[in-house]
C-alpha cells in the first residue's frame, strides 16, 4: 500500500499547544481520520509555536526534502498579533503554497483565526480585532486559491463554538484545548479527507 505522507505545517496549533496528550493534537487526531479512511499514514509536524508566515519557506523546505503529498497549513494568529500586513503575509503564504503544489502535494490552508473572540482581549476592542481578523482571513484565502490550495471553511462555525464552549480553551484561554483540537480536526475533516482523495484518484 502507498504510504500518504502527511506534513502539518505553521505556527502553535499546528504544534498542537494547549493540547493534554500528543495524540490529542490537530495532526495526529487527522492522521487517524485519515487512516480510518483507508489510508497508510507517515505524519510529519513541522509547526513551531510562534510561527508567522515568513517563517513557512523553512518548514516547506523541510517538508519537501522529506517528501510531501498532503499538506495542512494553519498560519495567521502571528501575523495578527505582530501587526504583519494582509498583503504581506498572503505574499508569503502564497509562495509556500505553491512551492508545496510544484512539489506534487495536496495542500488544505486554514487561515488566520477570529482573535476577537479570546478572552484577553478587551471588551471594547473585540468588533475591531474581528473584522482585522476575518479580512486577513480573506486576503489569505485568495493568495492560497491562486496558488493552488484548498481553504478551509470551517472558521466562522469554529469561531462561534469555541465562543459559546469556554472548555475548547486550554488553560492560557488563547490557545484550543484537547477538546478544542477534537473540534477543529472534526471540522477540518471533510477538506483533508477529499484531499487524500484526490491523490488516491
Amino acid at each position: 500500500m502507498t504510504i500518504l505522507r502527511f506534513c502539518v505545517l505553521g505556527d502553535s496549533l499546528a504544534a498542537g499547544v494547549g493540547s493534554s496528550r500528543g495524540e490529542d493534537t490537530l495532526g495526529q487526531r487527522l492522521a487517524r481520520r485519515l487512516r480510518a479512511a483507508g489510508h497508510s499514514v507517515r505524519l510529519r509536524v513541522t509547526g513551531v509555536p510562534g510561527a508567522r508566515s515568513a517563517d513557512l519557506g523553512r518548514q516547506v523546505g523541510a517538508a519537501v526534502r522529506d517528501g510531501v503529498d498532503l499538506a495542512l497549513i494553519v498560519i495567521g494568529a502571528n501575523d495578527l498579533a505582530g501587526f504583519v500586513s494582509p498583503a504581506a503575509g498572503a505574499r508569503q503564504l502564497q509562495e509556500a503554497v505553491a512551492r508545496l503544489v510544484r512539489a506534487g502535494a495536496r495542500v488544505v490552508v486554514v487561515p488566520a483565526p477570529d482573535l476577537g473572540i479570546v478572552s484577553r482581549v478587551p471588551g471594547a476592542y473585540r468588533s475591531l480585532v474581528s473584522a482585522a481578523s476575518g479580512e486577513y482571513a480573506r486576503v489569505q484565502a485568495e493568495a492560497a486559491s491562486r496558488a493552488g490550495g484548498v481553504v478551509a471553511t470551517a472558521g466562522p462555525r469554529l469561531a462561534a463554538r469555541f465562543a459559546a464552549e469556554p472548555g475548547l480553551f486550554s488553560a492560557d484561554r488563547f490557545h484550543p484545548s484537547s477538546a478544542g483540537y477534537a473540534a477543529i480536526a472534526e471540522a477540518l475533516a471533510p477538506e483533508v479527507l477529499a484531499a487524500a482523495a484526490d491523490l488516491a484518484a
